[in-house]
Formats: C-alpha cells, sequence, structure tokens
C-alpha cells in the first residue's frame, strides 16, 4: 500500500491510500494521456512546417513577379532631350565654396535701351585663379530648358544667337559676373540664370528682366476667335510685339484693362482681364480678375490674342491731309512722307509713351481703323482712355486718315540701369553637367 498525502493533515491522510490496481491503472491514463500530447505536438509541428513551405513558395513566387515586371533600372540619367538638361550634383569636403549674388525680384528696362544684370560672387578661399572662373548666362525658357545667352573664361568669350554683339562683362573689379544688354529687344523679356564655376564647385543665381510696356489685346481682320498659339504669335509679331506673359497681364489688369474675350499668352494658356463683372461675361457675380481657361490645345483651339510691346525707338504721328484717302493711299501716303503705316502695336505704345492723343480715326498698317485717347471727351468714343478700334472697313472706302511711323535717324543713347545686390543663395561645392 502506498502512502499520499499530507503527514499534517489526517483526515487527508485517511482518504489518500489506494490499491495497487487503482496505481496502474492511474498510470495506464497517465501515459496515454502523454501520448495524446505528443501525438497532438508532431501534428502541429507538421502543419507549421506545411505553413511555412507555403509562405516559402509564395515569397519566392512574388520575388520572381517582381523581376519578372518591375522596369530594368540604370545607375545612369536618361539622356535628356535637346535644349533641357539635368542636373547632377556631386558632393566634396568642406574645402571651398562659390557663392553667387543676385538681385531680387526684377531689374526693369525698355526696348532699345541698356540694363545690367548684377551677378556677383566670392570663392572661399579666395586665391583662385580667376583665369579658371566660368561665368555662364542662360535665359530660362521654359521649365528646364534654356537659352545659351553669354559664356566667359578667363579673357575668353562669347555671346550666343541674337545676343552677339549685344552682351558683354561689366568687369567692375574681382568678383563681378554682371553682363551689360545693350539695344534691349522685346525678346529680351524673361528669366535669366548666372552660373560661376571654378573646377568642381558652382553655384547659380537668378535675375527676371521686366520691360516697361503695355498690353492689348487682338484679333485679325477674319474675326474673333480665329487665331491657334502659333498664328496669334505670328499676329502678335506681325504688329510690332509679343505675345503677352501671364505677370504682364495682370499688371495690365490691374491697371483698368478689361476685355471679354479670351486670349493666348506666351505660356500657352488662354485667359481674359475682367475689371467689371457683368453676365455676357462669365456671371456678374463672379468677382473681378483674370479668368484662365488653362492650357490649351496649341494646333487646334482657336482665340484671340493679348500682345506685349514696349517703347518705340521712332514716333508715331497723324499725317495731315486735305482729304481723307483708302488704304492703298494711305501707304503711298506714309512712303512720301519718309516713314511707314503704323503698326497697332506701335500705335499702342504711343498712346503709352509718348501721350498720343487724337480724336481722328485712321488707318493702320493690319487694314483696322483705330485712334488714340489720352484725355477722354465728348465724341471721341467714351469716357476711358486708350485706343478705338473701329474694325476692318473696305480697303477701298475713302473715310479715313492715317497713322505714320518714322524711325529714329540715330537710337538716342539709353540710361543703364542697375539694380541693387541682395538675396544670397549658396550651393557648396557642388558641380553641374550640363
Amino acid at each position: 500500500m502506498r502512502v499520499l498525502g499530507d503527514w499534517s493533515c489526517w483526515s487527508c491522510w485517511s482518504c489518500s491510500t489506494r490499491t495497487g490496481e487503482e496505481e496502474e491503472e492511474e498510470r495506464r491514463t497517465e501515459l496515454h494521456h502523454s501520448d495524446s500530447l505528443s501525438d497532438n505536438f508532431t501534428a502541429l509541428q507538421a502543419s507549421f512546417a506545411g505553413t511555412m513551405l507555403h509562405v516559402k513558395l509564395w515569397w519566392l513566387a512574388s520575388l520572381s513577379a517582381m523581376l519578372l515586371f518591375s522596369p530594368p533600372t540604370t545607375p545612369y540619367p536618361a539622356a535628356s532631350d535637346k535644349g533641357r538638361r539635368k542636373v547632377v550634383h556631386v558632393l566634396e569636403d568642406d574645402t571651398g565654396a562659390v557663392i553667387v549674388q543676385t538681385a531680387p525680384g526684377k531689374v526693369v528696362t525698355h526696348r532699345g535701351g541698356t540694363i545690367t544684370l548684377p551677378c556677383r560672387f566670392r570663392h572661399e578661399p579666395e586665391n583662385v585663379d580667376p583665369a579658371r572662373i566660368r561665368i555662364k548666362w542662360t535665359k530660362v525658357t521654359d521649365a528646364f530648358q534654356f537659352e545659351d545667352v553669354f559664356v566667359a573664361l578667363g579673357r575668353q568669350q562669347r555671346a550666343f544667337g541674337p545676343y552677339r554683339g549685344r552682351v558683354a562683362l561689366e568687369q567692375a573689379g574681382p568678383g563681378d559676373a554682371s553682363v551689360i544688354i545693350h539695344n534691349i529687344t522685346l525678346q529680351d523679356y524673361g528669366r535669366y540664370e548666372c552660373e560661376v564655376t571654378n573646377d568642381m564647385e558652382d553655384d547659380t543665381g537668378f535675375v527676371s528682366l521686366d520691360l516697361e510696356g503695355v498690353v492689348f489685346p487682338y484679333y485679325p481682320r477674319l474675326g474673333r476667335y480665329k487665331l491657334n498659339y502659333h498664328e496669334a504669335e505670328e499676329a502678335c509679331k506681325q504688329q510690332d510685339a509679343i505675345l503677352a506673359s501671364h505677370s504682364q497681364l495682370h499688371k495690365a489688369w490691374l491697371e483698368g484693362l478689361d476685355w471679354c474675350n479670351a486670349g493666348w499668352l506666351e505660356d500657352g494658356s488662354v485667359q481674359y482681364p475682367i475689371a467689371h463683372p457683368r453676365d455676357q461675361c462669365g456671371r456678374k457675380d463672379t468677382p473681378a480678375g483674370v479668368r484662365n481657361y488653362g492650357y490649351r490645345h496649341k494646333e487646334d483651339e482657336r482665340y484671340d490674342a493679348f500682345c506685349f510691346t514696349s517703347k518705340l525707338n521712332g514716333q508715331v504721328y497723324f499725317l495731315k491731309r486735305f482729304k481723307k484717302v483708302n488704304y492703298p493711299e494711305a501707304l503711298k501716303a506714309c512712303q512720301r512722307d519718309g516713314s511707314a503705316v503704323a503698326k497697332v502695336g506701335q500705335l499702342y505704345a504711343a498712346w503709352k509713351f509718348q501721350l498720343l492723343d487724337r480724336c481722328e480715326a485712321g488707318w493702320v498698317e493690319d487694314g483696322s481703323v483705330r485712334y488714340p485717347i489720352v484725355n477722354p471727351r465728348a465724341r471721341c468714343g467714351g469716357s476711358e482712355p486708350g485706343v478705338r478700334n473701329l474694325g476692318f472697313p473696305d480697303k477701298k472706302f475713302r473715310l479715313y486718315g492715317v497713322y505714320c511711323f518714322r524711325k529714329n535717324s540715330n537710337s538716342p543713347e539709353a540710361q543703364t540701369t542697375q539694380a541693387s545686390i541682395g538675396t544670397t543663395t549658396k550651393f557648396t561645392n557642388s558641380t553641374r553637367s550640363i
């Protein structure tokens, strides 16, 4: 007989006496329970192994699919389109830096003027051979698209394209990378980048060149909404102007320009300025502002144009005659007077800058009839100053005078405008591949 239990508890002891048969039965029960646990554990191991096998197979299949369908990668940048460039910065140790300073905001001039695009640099350390400094100016024509303007390396200098003969270094002393542009044209308007490079170190700064000028809406004899983007660009060019930028149109709106027909801008967007909201122009309850149709298809869609022109290198005048003329007679009359029939852009520039005020309608170059009013008065086309447009009458009608344009025999020397040097932008120890 086996004794189990607690020796200090007699009542429990008396209840814990068992026979050998009972102990044997208990041992078989424990062995059976142990075998069951062992079988369950073995089954669990098998199940877990099967699950892990499925996971491994799924992972291998996923990896194979990724390798099969993923695009190939390369450590080298893709080839850029012509006229575009990618920037690669290579960091070096902190041994030096090229720091470029340019004017904040804009420098302003007018057509025919002379302007300095300010750009100064310093090198850390300063004992650098000037002959190893490269100065390069480019014009930003689009996002990541540039037009070469000027480059200098030591004493060697070169200007490109339409800038040849007009651009040179200012050379005001050590660290001066400024350039002077003479005989400013309408096409010079825009944003310029000054880049200074010394071996593996470079830095850049930006200067915006703005022009004093006037924005005017334009449509041809064919009527409204007849121009795609390229035709609008050419139409402005023929009238001594360029397509206006958004900032130029916005400035004109701030000055009171109100026009209810949408027109192309130089960035390919279509917009129109509304100073006095009305139901015929995008609803009366819509706030005043520059309405924007967004970027439109340059070949298929047709609108008017918003053109921009600047100060003239000449003079517009109304040719005094005793009788009215038709369009062919107007052409000959201006030629006999040593001039040419004024273009629409020239008439707007004369109204804006020469304060030309004449309450007589006259032919202009595109076959339209217009007249400029600086001081509004009775029987002169309304209460607002501007250039009045009578449309495109039959060129055979002898009902109007003519506005002529005579170029200056000697272009006046324009004043050089210099903007103060301001904000500093720093890129330490980097180089750019073009």
